[in-house]
C-alpha cells in the first residue's frame, strides 16, 4: 500500500486550490497584525488548529466564515505577493508540478487597491515562487484563476479583468461562495463574454446544492470544469453493485467534463459523514473525469499528498489510480494542449514508471 512518503515526491496537479485558503498561519499573524485585524490566536500552532476546527463543522456557510481572517491578511501588494510566493513554494514542496491559484480580487480592495494592482501583485508572487522552486530543484508551473463571488450583484467586470490578463498569468475564471440560492445562471452574461473570447472557466457547482446547480453550470453556462461536482452522484442509482446513470450524470461523464473533487473539504461541508461514504471512488470507478484537490489547505489541514493517502487508505487506490487521476487533472488544466501533453509525457508518466 502506498504511503504518504511514497506519494509526496510524485508529480501532482492542483486545479482547485484557493489562494486565500492556503496561507501559512505565521503569514496570517504577521499581516493581520500590520493591518489591525484581530485573530482568534497569535500563536501559529493554535491558529492552525482554530482554522481547522472552525471549518470542520459540516456547514459550508460556517466554513466560509474562516476566510474573513485570511482575506484580511491579503490587502496590500506586498502581502498578496508574499502569499502567492509561499503558496507556490508549499505546493512545490508537496510534489505539485502544476497549480492554479483561485481567488476573488474584489475581496482585496479594503485598503484601496485597484483590481489591476491585485492581479499584478499575485502574478509577481507566483513568478518569484516559481523561480525559487526551480532553483531548489522543484520546478512548478503556477497560474491564477480570477473569481467572482456568486452572492454579489452579478457583473462582467472580473471576467473582463481575466481577459485583460489572460496572457499574463491568468488562465481562467470562476464563481465561488455560497451556492444554494445563488445559481450559476446569475452570471450568464460573464460566461457568454468569456465564451465569445475563447477563454476557459470553471464553476463551483454540486457541492452545497445538487443537480439543478450542476445542470445550469453545464447546460446554461457551458462550464469547462465543475468545481467539486460530487453531487452528480444524486443522478446515479446503484442496485446490487450495478450503477445506472441518469441523463445528466451520463452527459457529464460522456462529455468528459472534469470534476474538481476535494475529498477532505467535502466532508467538512457535509457531502458525507466519513471518507468511506464519499462518492469519489464510485465516480472514479465509473470513469468520470475525476481530479483530486485540496480546496483550502489551511482550513482542511491537508496537502495533495494527504488527500491521495486518504484515498489509498480508504478505497485501496493504487499507483495506477493516482496516476490516472493526476493525468486527468493535467489534461484538464487551463493550459495549452501541447504544454499539457508535454507535462504528461516528460514529467508525470516517467515519475510514476520509476516508482514501479
Amino acid at each position: 500500500m502506498l504511503t504518504i512518503d511514497d506519494l509526496r515526491p510524485l508529480p501532482k496537479v492542483a486545479l482547485h486550490d484557493h489562494l486565500d485558503g492556503g496561507l501559512r498561519p505565521e503569514t496570517v499573524i504577521d499581516h493581520c497584525g500590520a493591518n489591525g485585524h484581530s485573530l482568534p490566536s497569535t500563536d501559529p500552532d493554535e491558529l492552525r488548529r482554530w482554522f481547522f476546527e472552525a471549518a470542520d463543522s459540516g456547514s459550508l456557510v460556517r466554513y466560509l466564515e474562516t476566510f474573513e481572517h485570511t482575506v484580511a491578511a491579503m490587502q496590500t501588494p506586498a502581502q498578496l505577493s508574499r502569499v502567492a510566493h509561499e503558496w507556490v513554494l508549499d505546493q512545490a514542496a508537496d510534489g505539485v508540478v502544476y497549480a492554479e491559484a483561485r481567488y476573488a480580487p474584489r475581496q482585496h480592495q479594503r485598503l484601496g487597491l485597484t483590481l489591476e494592482a491585485i492581479v499584478e501583485a499575485v502574478r509577481d508572487g507566483l513568478a518569484s515562487g516559481m523561480a525559487e522552486a526551480a532553483a531548489a530543484g522543484q520546478p512548478i508551473i503556477a497560474r491564477q484563476i480570477l473569481t467572482s463571488m456568486r452572492h454579489t450583484e452579478p457583473s462582467t467586470d472580473i471576467a473582463e479583468l481575466a481577459l485583460r490578463y489572460r496572457d499574463d498569468s491568468v488562465c481562467g475564471f470562476d464563481i465561488a461562495g455560497a451556492e444554494d440560492g445563488f445559481p450559476p445562471s446569475r452570471f450568464e452574461p460573464a460566461f457568454r463574454r468569456l465564451k465569445r473570447d475563447n477563454m476557459f472557466f470553471t464553476i463551483h457547482a454540486g457541492e452545497a446544492h445538487g443537480l439543478p446547480s450542476i445542470w445550469e453550470a453545464v447546460q446554461l453556462c457551458a462550464a469547462s470544469r465543475l468545481g467539486h461536482g460530487v453531487r452528480i452522484v444524486e443522478d446515479i442509482e446503484v442496485t446490487d453493485g450495478t450503477a445506472r446513470l441518469g441523463r445528466l450524470a451520463a452527459y457529464v461523464r460522456d462529455a468528459r467534463i472534469p470534476l474538481e473533487v476535494s475529498p477532505s473539504s467535502n466532508l467538512q461541508t457535509g457531502i458525507a459523514q466519513q471518507m468511506a461514504d464519499h462518492p469519489v471512488d464510485l465516480l472514479h470507478r465509473l470513469d468520470f473525469t475525476v481530479t483530486v484537490n485540496c480546496d483550502n489547505r489551511l482550513m482542511s489541514a491537508t496537502t495533495m499528498s494527504r488527500e491521495f493517502a486518504l484515498l489509498v487508505e480508504t478505497f485501496g487506490w493504487t499507483l495506477d489510480d493516482v496516476e490516472q487521476v493526476t493525468v486527468n487533472a493535467m489534461r484538464a488544466a487551463f493550459l495549452h494542449h501541447d504544454e499539457r501533453e508535454r507535462m504528461v509525457a516528460d514529467v508525470i508518466r516517467p515519475a510514476y514508471a520509476a516508482l514501479r
